[in-house]
């Protein structure tokens, strides 16, 4: 390497470690200020923990170290009617009960439950015999052995017995002579040692409710002595109108059992306690999120006492829709009327019950629901309340749905305003002729076949609607989308689809499957498809909004928790939802309307009572009855019904009254009028109220 490189590489090196140098002074003066930033946050935490925050972090760190307990019963929302009218409260119920401590032997456990039952009085109605011999063996478990063969013992020896076979051979050998020993103390001992024993191993157990004040001061004062006994206030539901819309409010699950055992998976994956008292059917169930109180919770002191961290409280407080004073009125009338017409009138043999629905149509607001349903009991008629089948029980609705079977004769071309058909038997060849309900109405424009409710008119558009060539007697072949086109259009009104009423139960009702031309024509005039009178409310109340179809809905306000008398501010109003419209031009919707208005001055007069400027349609179907309940129809039935609204150009309500298997066909020719009497009375009712 030449002179002249070696220089070169020398200068090259030096500059390299004086770059070198530089940079790792820089480094170690930015390693040098981070590690003093780093000192002072480490530093103002340090400050903030012991000076600053030092009681947040107290606080923080008693919660996780700190046992806490919750109460474990707490009121209800109470529920009211829509004019703040109180129907479901609490009351206080003084409650007994045993939480098992552990390590408590079963000695310890019999004692308990002897000094227990000589200081109350315990109902051993429910004491069964298996729970006096377990008590039994129990006690007397020496006597017991000795009811065990020699071969049986060396059976379970050689694992041909289970001690649980043992157990039993003693349990059924213990003999009622030796039962009958036992005193009443005995057997109040022995309920109470069963009740305790009851259920899962350390849940709370309830020993009895509605204890006396005696009873309730003597746990009280003696619980230390009364090792796992204590008292509390058990809340129960009080209703302030008795049975009036008893079912639809629903039910709560009872002290005792705690969550049912077919809800135990949804309410223990929600957070409850197998114990809780819990919503279980209808509106109680539905909106049991909101109803549900908030448990007091408690600090468990080293002392074993408790210090309060936060206080119960009650749910929230719910309005319904329902106008308490509507429901009341319509039960009434359907009780009477319903007893009226099976004790005094003819031709009723298969009927039992009728159907009510009042709505607010602009909103889809339950006014009022009821179905009742009379028994025949060794020749004594009993009333029972059926309400939930106006959910569930699809009746076959008749003339009643021409209002939508119009409407598909309008949307398709079939008919027009004012378009005149001869109303006339149609007879399709190897079937029986259909008619209307009486022969010769004649010609018949859109309005007047409404308003004589004619079957021809209906069956003729169904044709046209199928694209049939009919001729009298002749066969009939139609397009078999027809049908569809029907139900799509009685969709729109709600009629063969789940109204989602906030209710838990609701059924689609019968969609036939057959696609014969004949029940086209039937479907036309409500003979094929059956609806759930829910659905038919749903209905009405479209034509009543101009075809605008609302949600049904039973929750009105929601009000906030309050540990007051009076009803707290609201959290929550229910709006009005819009489900859809009923695609038909306002032209044709209005000549429906004009057409249920006519009826009111023909086969609907009356229906509305004394009510001024009401529109509606009547119903008549032919019904089938299952006698026997064994799944076979055996009787043919005559079915009445009713829709109504009023006013009938700014309506305030709607009315669905329904009366299945109302005249038995084959007696006589005679129909009782009890659909038309409880339609008249109801909406004389309802008017009178809402004014």
């Amino acid at each position: 390497m030449s002179k002249r490189k070696i220089k070169k590489r020398k200068k090259y090196i030096n500059k390299n470690n004086i770059n070198l140098s530089y940079i790792s002074e820089k480094r170690f003066f930015v390693l040098s200020i981070l590690v003093f930033l780093l000192f002072i946050i480490i530093m103002y935490k340090i400050v903030d923990i012991q000076i600053l925050s030092e009681n947040k972090y107290k606080k923080n760190l008693e919660n996780l170290t700190v046992d806490v307990v919750y109460s474990t019963s707490v009121p209800r929302g109470r529920i009211y009617d829509r004019n703040h009218k109180l129907l479901v409260d609490n009351i206080g119920v003084k409650t007994i009960y045993y939480k098992r401590i552990s390590g408590t032997t079963t000695k310890e456990q019999i004692n308990l439950a002897y000094e227990l039952a000589k200081n109350i009085n315990m109902d051993i109605s429910k004491l069964e015999e298996i729970n006096l011999k377990e008590f039994y063996l129990i006690n007397n478990e020496d006597l017991c052995d000795k009811k065990i063969t020699k071969e049986e013992k060396n059976k379970l020896k050689q694992r041909k017995l289970t001690s649980n076979d043992i157990r039993n051979l003693k349990l059924e050998r213990i003999t009622k002579e030796e039962l009958d020993k036992y005193t009443d103390l005995d057997k109040e001992a022995a309920y109470i040692y069963y009740l305790m024993n009851t259920g899962y191993y350390y849940d709370e157990k309830i020993i009895k409710t509605y204890a006396d004040d005696t009873e309730y001061a003597y746990v009280a004062e003696h619980v230390s002595q009364l090792k796992g006994f204590n008292v509390k206030l058990e809340w129960e539901r009080k209703y302030l109108y008795g049975n009036t819309f008893r079912t639809i409010l629903g039910n709560v699950s009872n002290s005792e059992s705690g969550i049912p055992a077919e809800l135990k998976d949804k309410y223990l994956s929600e957070g409850y306690s197998l114990n809780d008292r819990v919503g279980v059917t209808y509106l109680e169930y539905q909106y049991e999120s909101i109803l549900k109180g908030t448990k007091a919770t408690y600090k468990l002191n080293d002392d074993n006492t408790y210090s309060v961290i936060s206080e119960g409280k009650r749910g929230h407080d719910i309005v319904l829709t329902i106008d308490i004073d509507i429901q009341m009125e319509v039960e009434k009338i359907l009780e009477e009327e319903i007893r009226n017409a099976k004790e005094n009138d003819l031709n009723t043999t298969y009927y039992n019950g009728s159907h009510v629905i009042v709505v607010e149509p602009g909103t889809g607001e339950i006014l009022a629901m009821a179905s009742k349903q009379i028994v025949n009991d060794n020749g004594q008629y009993k009333m029972y309340d059926s309400t939930p089948a106006l959910l569930t029980n699809p009746v076959t609705p008749g003339s009643i749905v021409k209002g939508a079977s119009m409407t598909v004769g309008y949307k398709t071309g079939a008919i027009n305003i004012g378009t005149k058909m001869l109303d006339e038997c149609v007879k399709i060849l190897n079937t029986p002729a259909k008619c209307s309900w009486r022969n010769g109405l004649g010609y018949l424009d859109d309005i007047n076949a409404l308003a004589y409710s004619s079957n021809a008119y209906q069956y003729k558009i169904a044709m046209k609607v199928g694209g049939a060539n009919y001729y009298y007697n002749g066969p009939l072949v139609i397009d078999e989308t027809a049908f569809d086109t029907y139900r799509n259009t009685f969709l729109e009104y709600g009629l063969g689809d789940k109204t989602n009423i906030d209710l838990p139960v609701e059924s689609y009702g019968f969609k036939g499957t057959s696609k014969n031309p004949g029940h086209l024509l039937d479907f036309a005039i409500g003979q094929y498809d059956t609806y759930t009178p829910i659905q038919i409310a749903s209905y009405i109340s479209t034509i009543a909004t101009s075809g605008s179809r609302y949600k049904l809905h039973l929750l009105k306000e929601v009000h906030e928790q309050t540990n007051s008398d009076s009803i707290g501010n609201i959290v929550k109003n229910i709006e009005p939802k819009l489900l859809g419209n009923v695609n038909l031009d306002s032209i044709y919707m209005n000549r429906i309307r004009d057409g249920f208005k006519a009826v009111m001055n023909t086969l609907g007069y009356g229906y509305m009572g004394d009510v001024p400027s009401s529109a509606g349609k009547t119903g008549t179907a032919q019904s089938f009855y299952d006698v026997d309940g064994d799944g076979n129809i055996d009787v043919e039935t005559l079915s009445k019904g009713f829709i109504g609204y009023s006013p009938s150009d700014n309506p305030k309500y709607s009315l669905v009254v329904l009366s299945p298997n109302v005249r038995y066909s084959k007696t006589s020719e005679y129909t009782s009028p009890v659909n038309n009497k409880i339609s008249s009375r109801v909406s004389n009712k309802v008017f009178e109220i809402l004014q």
